[in-house]
């Protein structure tokens, strides 16, 4: 059972928390020393796919600095890799998946009814694992998986993008195809968050990390309601299995334009990037959502009493109430380590 004085969780739950929470995306990994020899020994997939390794990278930023939750060690294009998607981290480059979606033709070669348990076993033990080697640390574990949109776009696109033209191509193009590809992508997210939760996951987040690209008619069409079908069924299968449903965040980023549809399809904190002002996100979610953001990671290059400056300004226009602090987007990989902690300790410096 999951002791309530979690702080994270208890922001979650709309309970009062005895400090201002903070993690940080993508906290695990790259900008860290000891990931950094890590690597030099294992490719990255073969550290997300092995359970002690994973688990090993997640415990990495709890035991250097003071944060609230940490982050499963993973990568959102597991969920191609499961469906049938050859996935390689190429140096430099990023994900690359060599054999795209190009037509809908080629959507016989997934397997959306994916055995996720067996597909998704290194995450998912990894999970399992790191929350034996959290024990009594009142540090919450986050699991997470990409939105359907933003994994359709990187299986069509073959990689990252920036203008998503292809992608976006078919929305036009094949709109009942896109909406069946988003449909199986929707289901397998949907099982992969459930068996988190099972494996011991006490939070989870979904990436809707390309939301930026999209108009507001196609994100209403396309994005919200397969985001709406995650977050009721999770709740409902986890319930249907016996375990309690964890505090659910949504971080479409970029995604200003739709904070009023997002506040009523479940989930109980919204992110947002550092491109919108707090205040005005609070005036248009309301006062009874959690936010989560929002700070420019490249704020993390400023010296450090302009850094401090920066946050305390940024902890002022969130308020106390109803507020996870973090990035408004992943670290960097050259983010400083000495930045982070002056980050944590001035977010912890704010009395509640």
């Amino acid at each position: 059972m999951d002791r309530i004085n979690y702080d994270i969780l208890r922001v979650a739950k709309g309970q009062k928390p005895s400090r201002i929470p903070i993690w940080i995306m993508r906290q695990a990994g790259r900008y860290l020393p000891e990931f950094l020899e890590l690597r030099k020994k294992y490719d990255f997939f073969t550290i997300v796919n092995t359970p002690s390794l994973a688990a090993e990278v997640t415990m990495m930023p709890i035991r250097r600095f003071d944060l609230d939750a940490a982050i499963i060690f993973s990568d959102i294009l597991v969920v191609p890799q499961a469906v049938g998607m050859e996935v390689v981290m190429e140096p430099g480059v990023g994900p690359v998946l060599p054999n795209p979606i190009s037509v809908p033709s080629d959507l016989v070669r997934l397997n959306f009814k994916v055995d996720v348990k067996e597909a998704m076993k290194g995450t998912l033990q990894a999970i399992s694992e790191t929350r034996k080697l959290l024990g009594d640390k009142e540090v919450a574990l986050i699991g997470f998986s990409g939105a359907p949109w933003t994994l359709m776009s990187y299986m069509i696109e073959g990689g990252g993008s920036r203008t998503l033209s292809k992608a976006k191509s078919w929305l036009y193009r094949f709109p009942e195809e896109s909406i069946d590809f988003l449909k199986g992508l929707t289901e397998v997210v949907i099982n992969y968050l459930v068996e988190q939760i099972v494996q011991g996951a006490q939070m989870l987040q979904v990436f809707e990390s390309h939301a930026e690209h999209l108009s507001p008619n196609l994100f209403m069409k396309y994005c919200l309601p397969n985001l709406e079908l995650i977050a009721r069924k999770v709740r409902s299968t986890v319930l249907e299995l016996g375990y309690e449903p964890v505090p659910m965040i949504i971080f479409a980023k970029g995604g200003h334009f739709a904070l009023q549809q997002l506040v009523g399809i479940g989930y109980d904190v919204i992110g947002i990037d550092w491109t919108i002002d707090p205040q005005v996100a609070r005036k248009i979610v309301g006062e009874n959502i959690v936010l989560q953001g929002n700070l420019d990671p490249c704020a993390l290059y400023a010296p450090q009493e302009t850094l401090k400056s920066l946050v305390s300004e940024m902890v002022e226009r969130f308020g106390q109430d109803k507020y996870i602090c973090n990035l408004g987007h992943g670290i960097y990989p050259d983010a400083p380590i000495a930045a982070v902690e002056w980050l944590i300790a001035e977010v912890h410096k704010h009395k509640i």
